[in-house]
């Protein structure tokens, strides 16, 4: 997989013209983008129709979370799209991992399309052992990180959302072919912003990442594309090292 196949670049916009500014500007050097709840619940499927003509992969990042039943028709709606990747909240629990990874495989199958990839959200990377401490949790964080990550591969998720500081852990837990796909990436230098527990881009990836996610280091820079060519950079020097 080539790195800029791993780097994802989050569409944290509102309005689409600014997505087609961005899109325009990274050109073929970018294939991945994030669409989040904020510029889905703006545009709705405008964003991936546009997205899908310029042939880029398309996580779509609306975080699923309630019955199993009503998270599996969520999926069976969201896997008419074509995207390449969904997610989930973990916490939803087995039952609901897996009837969600079994909604999208049904559907995908019944479509004759590939399959998106599922993944589960474990803990937010916004939290803080703080806020963790104030829901009540006893565990560890990374603790329950890898315990959630394990759930999900059991279910039939192919991977989660969790912050590179918990990558190490779910590789060893969970094996070489589990997607973990890191928010909280930071270059050297960057703001941490509302991120608690980040990583650099290498950082992440020698912890075992698979795909990083990184949105204002690269769409709020005043130059995007050498941002992301900094990233870039960064990724293909932590391969050089291992």
């Amino acid at each position: 997989m080539e790195n800029r196949d791993r780097l994802i670049i989050a569409l944290d916009f509102s309005e689409l013209n600014h997505v087609k500014r961005l899109v325009e500007q990274l050109g073929d050097r970018i294939s991945y983008y994030k669409v989040g709840m904020e510029l889905y619940y703006s545009v709705g499927n405008s964003v991936i129709d546009y997205l899908r003509e310029l042939d880029k992969n398309i996580f779509l990042d609306l975080k699923l979370h309630d019955i199993p039943n009503t998270v599996a028709n969520g999926l069976t709606a969201l896997t008419r799209l074509g995207v390449s990747m969904l997610n989930v909240h973990a916490t939803g629990g087995p039952t609901m991992l897996k009837a969600a990874a079994e909604a999208v495989k049904n559907e995908a199958a019944a479509l004759a399309i590939p399959r998106p990839q599922l993944i589960a959200v474990t803990v937010l990377t916004s939290i803080h052992e703080n806020d963790w401490a104030a829901l009540g949790q006893e565990r560890a964080i990374a603790e329950q990180v890898v315990r959630f990550a394990s759930l999900a591969q059991e279910a039939g998720i192919d991977g989660v959302v969790a912050s590179p500081q918990e990558a190490e852990l779910i590789r060893k837990a969970c094996g070489n072919e589990f997607l973990i796909v890191t928010p909280g990436v930071r270059p050297q230098g960057s703001a941490l912003n509302d991120q608690s527990r980040v990583a650099t881009p290498a950082g992440a990836l020698n912890a075992g990442a698979s795909h990083l996610v990184v949105g204002r280091p690269i769409t709020a820079a005043d130059n995007p594309r050498a941002a992301a060519e900094n990233i870039l950079d960064e990724m293909r020097t932590a391969y050089e090292r291992n």
